[in-house]
């Protein structure tokens, strides 16, 4: 694997962890304030954050401590609720986001309210199980990046009839906010990350995330058995909607390895899509034997990513791969339609919004990704037949098949 595929899955940690002086605070002018997409499909949403423990096992990246703690936000079909809309983040993150990882990107503090972002979820509404029982899909995000960075890809799918599960990988994402508002931030990187340091931090994150997804699907399990999870009231109608004989896996950048591994290593798991990562660990050399979808950045080939190639000539399963053209690594992340509105709103700020998420046209990115990502899963969960992935770009233009 190339040092530029190891940057890439890096990039959102390094981020939140370069020194926040790239800009100067923000002075005299009001904070702006972002909005999301709204979900395309025909259900309303509804989500809830809930705490998980593993007492199994001691933590994977801070050995002292006894158990895993994980912080994880179910997506679901909801009726109809005058409850709250959920914040894209919690107040406490969106403050440390604020301090520590927008900085980075070009954005002072205090330039943009971070806590002030929607979502399209409703806080707590009732499970809408009109259709019967929910197909689960689980999601992990980039390295280093926390679980609410696929948030507008993520309610899509919810408005879909899907119930989706997001993950933080605690001591690895940019911050976590737990109850009682405490906040654990990633461990700090090396000194030197080298191409041989970053390859080890890779496998070692690759590893803790599987160990976690197992646990975070077991208790999924859990749920569709009936059951409580994570010690606090849940929404109504969400215990026994889990159908866990269809579940699938979503990550970006080294969630999207992750995604293939689990379909790998889990029978439980039928069906995965990786949104630009590079492959780390096991499955670059082994491929999966289920359906697959891979979405690249522009510049993310096979010819210039030999995981992606070692990992696609070992795949026998359905396979597609998918290229978008003037995308880059952070278009499949929720950067591509939020930092257009802050460059936009601060254009003297220095946001390098191509750096970031290319040259694409941010509504159409997100447009295309919800349609493949949508169809992939309704045809290998669902059963539902679908044209969109043959021929060129099933309507996209800037989305070219690569056979």
């Amino acid at each position: 694997m190339s040092v530029m595929t190891y940057a890439a899955h890096l990039a959102v940690a390094a981020l939140a962890l370069a020194p926040a002086t790239a800009v100067q605070e923000q002075q005299g002018r009001p904070a702006v304030t972002l909005t999301l997409p709204a979900p395309a499909g025909p259900l309303p949403v509804g989500t809830v954050a809930v705490r998980l423990v593993d007492r199994s096992r001691p933590d994977p990246l801070v050995r002292s401590k006894r158990y895993r703690e994980l912080m994880v936000s179910l997506w679901y079909p909801a009726a109809r609720s005058a409850l709250p809309p959920a914040p894209h983040m919690a107040p406490l993150a969106a403050a440390d986001w604020d301090r520590r990882s927008a900085p980075p990107m070009g954005i002072a503090k205090g330039a943009v309210d971070w806590a002030a972002t929607v979502t399209a979820a409703r806080s707590g509404a009732p499970v809408e199980r009109g259709g019967g029982r929910l197909p689960v899909v689980l999601f992990g995000s980039g390295d280093g990046g926390p679980r609410t960075l696929g948030t507008a890809l993520v309610q899509d799918l919810a408005s879909r009839g899907y119930l989706v599960v997001t993950v933080d990988h605690t001591f690895e994402a940019d911050q976590v906010e737990f109850p009682g508002g405490r906040v654990v931030r990633a461990l700090p990187l090396p000194a030197r990350l080298t191409p041989r340091v970053i390859a080890g931090l890779l496998e070692r994150h690759a590893r803790a995330r599987l160990a976690d997804m197992r646990f975070v699907l077991d208790r999924v399990a859990a749920l569709g058995r009936g059951e409580a999870i994570g010690g606090v009231a849940l929404p109504a109608g969400l215990r026994g909607a889990p159908d866990l004989s269809r579940v699938g896996a979503l990550g970006q950048s080294l969630g999207g390895s992750v995604a293939a591994q689990l379909v790998h290593d889990d029978r439980r798991v039928v069906a995965g899509v990786n949104l630009d990562g590079g492959y780390v660990g096991p499955v670059a050399v082994t491929g999966v034997a289920r359906p697959f979808l891979q979405l690249a950045a522009e510049a993310h080939t096979r010819e210039s990513e030999p995981s992606w190639r070692s990992f696609w000539r070992a795949s026998t399963g359905w396979k597609r791969e998918l290229r978008f053209k003037g995308a880059a690594h952070g278009s499949f992340t929720d950067l591509q339609a939020l930092l257009p509105q802050v460059a936009a709103a601060l254009p003297k700020g220095g946001v390098a919004v191509a750096d970031f998420v290319g040259t694409i046209d941010a509504r159409r990115s997100v447009a295309a990704q919800r349609a493949y990502v949508g169809a992939f899963f309704d045809l290998h969960l669902r059963g539902k037949a679908t044209r969109l992935f043959e021929g060129s770009g099933g309507g996209f233009p800037e989305v070219s098949r690569i056979p």
